[in-house]
């Protein structure tokens, strides 16, 4: 019964940032054309400051490269064996599944909706595959999220902890928009993508509610806890 609801309540979290995701998804697999010409229009204007600015190219690029899904991937690894060393067997599920989930479902999504990326006359970086969406913007989302949601017990400054997740997400997108290789919208959904697995992973793995969770996080003591009860 409560696994029930607590699965009731990660679909009706995870839908308020779906929608918003599934609109621009059928906006761009429609060919709006509003959409797109506002895509085409940002990504010129960020290309003509990229050629003009090659220094912050070279800085936008390093951070793009260390904050890229793989490295993140990694990260997530390191956090998922310091919570097994505190025998917080059920958060360190939860962030497997997390980052697993996501980044399996950003690849098909690639695939399903076939988007090519910008095509530049001039540019400043190079990215194979599919665009949509954007699986950097996608996993520096959820990087960020499970970062701070089981570090968020263990710290003091709070505020500082969510800002630079906060830094770290939006950096990361507006980075691929920078160097040509993503459309605005691409980044978007990345990011409303990624908050909602994040709502809908952790309000299946955990029984406090939305507010308690992202005012202290998911504290390892806890979750062992139930875990060995």
């Amino acid at each position: 019964m409560r696994l029930g609801l607590r699965l009731t309540g990660a679909a009706v979290l995870a839908l308020g940032v779906l929608v918003p995701f599934a609109l621009i998804a059928a906006l761009v697999t429609g060919g709006w054309a509003p959409l797109h010409q506002a895509d085409a229009a940002l990504t010129g204007t960020l290309h003509g400051w990229a050629l003009a600015h090659p220094g912050w190219v070279g800085v936008t690029t390093w951070w793009t490269n260390v904050f890229a899904p793989f490295p993140l991937r990694f990260a997530a690894l390191l956090l998922v064996i310091w919570l097994l060393r505190r025998h917080a067997r059920r958060t360190a599920l939860w962030v497997v599944v997390t980052m697993a989930v996501g980044g399996l479902l950003g690849a098909l999504l690639k695939l399903l909706v076939g988007r090519h990326r910008p095509d530049l006359l001039d540019p400043v970086a190079q990215a194979t595959g599919f665009s949509f969406p954007s699986g950097h913007a996608l996993n520096a989302t959820l990087a960020a999220g499970v970062f701070v949601l089981v570090l968020l017990p263990v710290v003091r400054h709070r505020r500082l902890l969510w800002a630079g997740a906060l830094l770290v997400a939006a950096l990361t997108g507006i980075s691929r928009i920078i160097l040509g290789v993503h459309y605005a919208s691409d980044v978007i959904a990345g990011w409303l993508l990624g908050v909602a697995l994040l709502a809908a992973t952790t309000a299946a793995f955990t029984r406090r509610d939305a507010g308690s969770v992202v005012d202290r996080g998911l504290a390892p003591e806890e979750t062992a806890h139930s875990v060995d009860a």
